[in-house]
């Protein structure tokens, strides 16, 4: 199970989807496959050592203990039941995970909330009408779509977390 982190003022909430069944059972989100960490790190979004996002139990510390607390940075699922992939949700399943977000940005102020992958923030609106990139600020926070982690070239999605990285520290000014 996947102890999601949250706090006030973070300075970038990443929400996902779902988790899959892998990184649902070792307790970090993305750590089925890491290619999310890996990109985090060469964003300069976070600042580890390969070897220990690498190592599961290395990935588990750095999540429980460094990505609140030294980075400033919340995760959380529209929807906590694992599958193996978004073909295995059921319609309406998102309905609570949905109001679970939007409590969350109304009430912890994240300077910028990213949005993982088009699947994620298409169930979060309800709406298939947008692009890749900024949309409309909720409340306080701004928002972003990125490209899911591990499909298409690993570059596009590191110019991405370079750009939230950069909106977020000039959010803190």
């Amino acid at each position: 199970m996947i102890k999601y982190v949250s706090s006030k003022n973070a300075s970038i909430m990443f929400v996902g989807i779902n988790p899959h069944y892998g990184s649902y059972s070792r307790g970090v989100p993305f750590s089925n496959n890491k290619m999310f960490w890996y990109l985090l790190n060469r964003s300069g979004i976070i600042n580890e050592d390969m070897e220990n996002l690498r190592n599961d139990e290395n990935l588990k510390r750095i999540y429980r203990n460094k990505f609140l607390k030294s980075y400033n940075l919340n995760f959380t699922n529209i929807i906590d039941r694992p599958s193996r992939d978004v073909s295995q949700l059921r319609k309406g399943e998102e309905d609570n995970g949905i109001r679970k977000i939007s409590r969350l940005i109304a009430s912890n102020h994240p300077k910028i909330v990213c949005f993982i992958g088009r699947i994620t923030y298409s169930k979060f609106t309800g709406s298939n009408n947008f692009d890749f990139g900024w949309q409309q600020d909720i409340n306080s926070s701004k928002v972003y779509v990125m490209h899911f982690p591990i499909r298409g070239r690993a570059q596009v999605r590191i110019d991405e977390l370079k750009e939230i990285k950069k909106a977020a520290y000039n959010a803190k000014k």
